[in-house]
């Protein structure tokens, strides 16, 4: 074949390691920040529960047997755990390595096809996209994931290249722990790149290769862990109540309702999905990198359509592109599940810049980049004086450095140049938001902030001893995650009830619900308030310093025993 291959130099060594140890760090610094709520501090408390337990075969959440997402996750997250304790750090680590992992793999998968400028620029946008970079903060379980695609598609592509026996091994080693993450759909991003190379150069025979049927029966075994352990919380016992009824099979729900049920809308988890979706997230998610992704899958679908020599390999682009799709047609959709094709999008802008041969086209470029940083400074400097975060002084020389030190790095050619401006934007606004606007935030999740308060003050010193901590009906995991005893959830008065007719409780809850049990002459003594917002969905009125008040919603910690 034909390949159209950059001529171009690789990026000088220390500009390219100025620049990669810059994005680790970048990634880094969420690390011991606190943990967001809804998904990341339920997935956390998950884990904590499966490590003080010792129990990794059961998932529980309130006390209850939770069906939805699978074992692995969680299970690396209480083995942390076990190592480093149960805190935020533990439990952000491993994922944090995985995501490192995958930027390995981005740039070994690269380098199989294309020029090391290629892999340099590749492992360089993985580091600083967006979403990839939030992850790394707000994790779930893509940074695993995005990991465990990769490296799957890496060992059958080199398999593929060069039949070595370890790489089929590797490869579905990495597809059976990606099933243990996610489930069946993970086939898609692994092996519809590798189905679209094939077919589109002509290599019909590579289908009745045995390794290939190996290689699935292999990854089945490597997935069985999570297999026998749905069998045995689940199938086992049809008893147990999930999603409101009896009879539930884990191994129907992770095989169909999980996925298929999902896309189709008709299993017991359901969504509302829009078709363009995905195709307008991707702007921000992929940014400072989006624009470049659409100029590079437009022109390789039109160099395609035209059968032109365009790219190395389509395993990228068949993967890039069938999942999105699958993801746009499903009825759940989510900015964060983009983020394990993210690898494919690097390798397919990385080629596209390295291919651009006109000086008009590189100066073009170059200045959307250049004014695209303009615009992050304008917004990041908005940001500042709207939300007001502290120390303010501080957030300023954050980004009057950053400037400074991406207008001294990002001088020379144009490409260096481009990719320079391009991780100093990144930087700039990614930096800000773990460095300033994120810690600012924490404190407004009402349930960690009483969760620290009673681990100081209920202690067995205090008069009475001490309390029993709960929620009445809350539902704020990053309380149970940080709260050093035992949380109760109490989603009835007859629940609270039962264990406040014998002693009094400490109950985290809503001041309409206080007032209520008051009214029903229940001894109610208010311990402390604690102002509350979704964090995760910010809005203009919290943004603004001088209307955030009006945005907050206040949690009350009191005392309380039911009526004589």
């Amino acid at each position: 074949m034909n390949y159209a291959r950059s001529s171009a130099p690789a990026l000088p060594d220390f500009f390219f390691n100025i620049l990669l140890t810059v994005g680790v760090i970048l990634n880094a610094l969420g690390l011991f920040s606190l943990i967001m709520e809804p998904d990341g501090a339920l997935y956390a408390t998950i884990a904590k529960t499966v490590a003080e337990s010792g129990d990794f075969v059961n998932l529980i959440v309130e006390d209850r047997d939770w069906l939805d997402k699978p074992h692995f996750p969680f299970w690396v997250a209480a083995i942390s755990y076990k190592i480093f304790g149960i805190n935020s750090f533990a439990y952000k680590f491993p994922a944090f390595l995985f995501f490192l992992g995958s930027v390995w793999y981005t740039y070994q998968f690269a380098l199989l096809a294309y020029s090391r400028l290629v892999a340099q620029i590749s492992a360089l946008v993985m580091l600083t996209a967006l979403h990839l970079v939030i992850s790394n903060n707000d994790v779930r379980a893509e940074p695993y994931l995005t990991a465990q695609v990769i490296g799957a598609v890496f060992h059958f592509f080199r398999l593929y290249r060069s039949d070595r026996p370890l790489d089929l091994v590797l490869g579905a080693f990495w597809t059976g722990m990606a099933l243990m993450t996610k489930g069946p759909f993970v086939v898609v991003p692994i092996g519809a790149g590798l189905f679209f190379h094939i077919v589109l150069t002509g290599q019909w025979r590579e289908f009745w290769k045995l390794r290939w049927y190996v290689a699935i029966i292999l990854s089945l075994v490597f997935c069985l862990p999570e297999l026998y352990t749905l069998y045995l919380q689940f199938d086992l016992h049809p008893e147990k109540v999930v999603f409101g009824k009896t009879g539930n099979s884990g191994i129907r729900f992770f095989f169909w309702d999980s996925q298929f049920g999902r896309f189709f809308n008709t299993g017991p988890i359901k969504g509302s999905g829009e078709k363009t979706f995905f195709l307008h997230t991707t702007l921000w998610a992929f940014a400072p990198w989006a624009l470049l992704l659409y100029a590079a899958v437009g022109r390789a679908l039109l160099r395609l359509i035209g059968r032109m020599s365009y790219l190395p390999e389509y395993v990228s682009l068949g993967s890039g592109l069938m999942t999105f799709l699958l993801f746009s047609l499903s009825g759940f959709q989510l900015p964060h599940y983009l983020n394990i094709v993210f690898p494919f999008y690097a390798v397919l802008t990385a080629h596209f810049l390295t291919t651009l041969r006109n000086n008009v086209t590189h100066r073009r470029w170059l200045r959307t980049i250049q004014i695209q940083y303009l615009l992050l400074l304008v917004i990041v400097g908005g940001l500042i004086w709207y939300f007001r975060p502290q120390p303010m002084a501080g957030a300023i020389i954050w980004a009057v450095l950053v400037t400074v030190v991406t207008g001294v790095l990002a001088r020379g050619r144009w490409l260096p140049a481009l990719v320079g401006w391009a991780v100093g934007s990144s930087v700039l606004a990614l930096g800000f938001y773990n460095l300033f606007l994120y810690p600012h935030l924490m404190p407004y999740q009402a349930g960690g902030e009483a969760a620290f308060y009673i681990n100081e003050h209920n202690t067995p010193e205090q008069p009475g001893g001490m309390r029993l901590a709960g929620m009445y009906v809350e539902d704020q995991y990053s309380f149970e995650f940080y709260l050093k005893q035992r949380a109760y959830y109490w989603r009835t008065k007859a629940d609270l009830k039962a264990v406040a007719d014998k002693e009094p409780v400490w109950i985290l809850t809503s001041p309409t619900h206080l007032d209520t049990l008051r009214q029903d002459g229940w001894q109610v003594a208010p311990i402390g308030t604690f102002q509350f917002f979704h964090v995760t969905k910010l809005t203009g009125e919290f943004l603004n310093h001088q209307t955030r008040t009006q945005a907050l919603k206040p949690k009350v910690l009191a005392e309380v025993r039911s009526k004589p």
